[in-house]
């Protein structure tokens, strides 16, 4: 199960690209057959029809907000042509691309989401406690149904090109925050994608800042794969409500911290799991 989530966090990882089958294969270090073989056993679908479906689920999205321009929905895609596009989009929703874009409507199309994976506790070590300081933070931030945060990594995906490029970061690390909703949504919530900053006076266009005040943390460390970092994430839930050390009032309700050890490319590396704690 775990090398299935590793695949389908590189699979989100590169939707935007060409997420092929031996590219995939390759970076979890299986052969075409044995990930062919478990994908379908796992999800209950093929590799490539899973890769597909996304895609065009995507495309889709894009169309029902308005993209002025089909072909580069297409080219988005993977798709070399209006045609072979338009012959896809039917093929999986049963209508055209034109037609979604008008009716701007999603609720009729049965799309292909993110699959998420069950998040079983695992044993860890005890954490440290660390206060942290301030933390100003910019990137992109998105709201997550818990059955959503499957799509994740896709966040962290279009957050990649700002990456070396946010006005004011302090190079090196990189933050993935879960913050209580804004309105209070309770089925959810906010996760930003992000680097530290020096100031958030100057953020990029469509980033977001976020300051995180002054914590005391109880830090967890993952040292595997981070498409397995839920299990990591479920276990120190369950340290917190052992421990009864959960924050009352904090609106951050977890961060991941990916270091300079971190490889993005590969998901290897390791990085930490602060849940904020009361004193």
């Amino acid at each position: 199960m775990d090398t299935v989530k590793r695949a389908l966090w590189h699979i989100e990882r590169c939707i935007g690209e060409q997420p092929t089958l031996d590219r995939i294969a390759a970076a979890i270090g299986l052969s075409r057959f044995h990930l062919s073989r478990i994908f379908v056993e796992a999800t209950g679908r093929s590799f490539s029809g899973h890769v597909r479906g996304r895609r065009l689920s995507e495309a889709a999205r894009q169309l029902a907000d308005g993209a002025p321009n089909i072909m580069t929905v297409a080219l988005d895609a993977g798709y070399g042509s209006h045609e072979a596009f338009s012959r896809a989009f039917k093929d999986q929703f049963g209508l055209t691309p034109e037609s979604l874009r008008l009716r701007a409507d999603l609720s009729s199309l049965t799309l292909v989401e993110p699959i998420p994976m069950p998040d079983t506790p695992i044993a860890i070590e005890d954490p440290e406690i660390r206060s942290v300081d301030t933390l100003l933070l910019a990137g992109l931030r998105q709201f997550f149904t818990y059955e959503e945060r499957a799509g994740i990594p896709l966040l962290w995906q279009r957050f990649g090109p700002h990456i070396d490029h946010v006005p004011d970061q302090i190079p090196g690390d990189a933050y993935g925050v879960c913050i209580r909703s804004d309105d209070e949504r309770t089925d959810g919530f906010d996760y930003l994608a992000a680097v530290p900053v020096s100031s958030l006076d100057r953020l990029g266009e469509g980033l977001v800042g976020v300051r995180i005040p002054p914590l005391r943390f109880a830090v967890f460390q993952h040292r595997d794969h981070v498409s397995t970092i839920g299990a990591t994430c479920a276990a120190a839930g369950d340290w917190l409500g052992r421990e009864r050390r959960a924050h009352p009032a904090s609106t951050i309700l977890m961060v991941e911290y990916y270091g300079l050890d971190f490889d993005p490319v590969t998901g290897l590396g390791g990085c930490e799991v602060w849940v904020p704690v009361r004193d």
